[in-house]
């Protein structure tokens, strides 16, 4: 039986490599709240404290890109919106 891999939004990434920098909670602590590896916090904890927030984003030009678009399409089709005037 094989374990389905889990990803997690550089959102969670980020609040739980905060969580790990605060020490409220000892990272063992997190790691079973959180059903993740120990290892695991402690690398999002060190890739935050080296490279902030920006770490956990993917591909910055695909979210300009999906923005762009989003706001050309609100221009073309302003109906879709919910202005509905007759």
């Amino acid at each position: 039986m094989s374990v389905k891999r889990r990803r997690h939004s550089p959102e969670f990434k980020f609040r739980v490599a905060l969580e790990a920098i605060k020490e409220q909670q000892t990272i063992s602590q997190l790691s079973s709240e959180l059903s993740l590896h120990p290892t695991q916090i402690s690398d999002w904890k060190k890739q935050l404290l080296e490279k902030g927030k920006t770490v956990f984003q993917s591909n910055g030009k695909h979210k300009l890109q999906v923005i762009q678009e989003s706001e050309l399409y609100e221009q073309t089709c302003p109906r879709v919106r919910g202005d509905r005037s007759p």
